[in-house]
């Protein structure tokens, strides 16, 4: 992890902070540090800063915190996204929120398994396990908005034209002819479908709500890959 991401938990007193688990485990072990080593700290929703062991044992470290930076801007974008299978939607919310990305519906579409939605990991402390893990990797603390959606056309109807209103609504479809726009000025809509992609009323409905479809290329990507390309082109 590039940050020690905190919460409100973890504070003793109002500049010190009490770490034992996983980050502990990972200041010991990865970062080799010791007392009197400064580390990047940040509160999760709120200041990024550092910290400073003051005391370092088996069991917890203690750090004095100065929080005094703010995190970095998100993406101006929201992610619609087809539901994927447990480990890819695991590999793309870390990649999302690395990225900066604040906003994901995850939604259904017709080639999404309906076993999915009965994942574990979508339990809301799973959800927030990865998306933490992205933050700590991208040296942030603002964690994603997520929200499920498991039926597509009232989504679509109903919440689409709301969400989309006033951005670049565009709809990663590999057959689409036009290539994904590089560089895009001002706030993104961007649909993300399934393994197998979107069924063409899925295309239709989108379209209808002023969605361009727009393709990376003739190579067909996974999930977890065309995520970060797709933002990575855009922004």
């Amino acid at each position: 992890m590039n940050l020690i991401l905190l919460f409100e938990a973890d504070f003793v007193s109002p500049q010190r902070v009490r770490l034992a688990g996983r980050r502990l485990q990972h200041v010991v072990s990865v970062h080799r540090a010791c007392a009197g080593d400064e580390l990047r700290v940040g509160l999760v929703n709120a200041q990024m800063g550092t910290g400073v062991i003051t005391s370092l044992t088996r069991e917890a470290l203690e750090m004095e915190v100065r929080l005094d930076q703010p995190p970095p801007p998100p993406l101006p974008v929201t992610l619609l996204l087809a539901l994927p299978r447990p480990k890819s939607l695991r590999r793309v919310l870390q990649a999302a929120t690395a990225m900066g990305v604040k906003r994901i519906v995850l939604m259904a579409t017709w080639r999404v398994e309906k076993s999915f939605w009965d994942s574990p990991v979508l339990h809301p402390d799973a959800l927030r396990e990865q998306m933490v893990l992205g933050l700590e990797q991208a040296r942030d603390t603002v964690l994603p908005e997520i929200t499920l959606r498991r039926r597509f056309k009232p989504f679509a109807e109903d919440e689409v034209p709301d969400l989309a209103r006033g951005t670049c609504g565009l709809l990663a479809h590999p057959p689409a002819s036009q290539p994904c726009p590089r560089g895009v000025r001002g706030p993104v809509t961007l649909a993300v479908g399934p393994e197998g992609g979107f069924i063409p009323y899925e295309v239709e409905l989108l379209q209808a709500h002023g969605f361009e479809a727009v393709s990376l290329g003739v190579r067909s990507l996974r999930v977890e890959h065309a995520v970060p390309a797709l933002l990575a082109r855009l922004f």
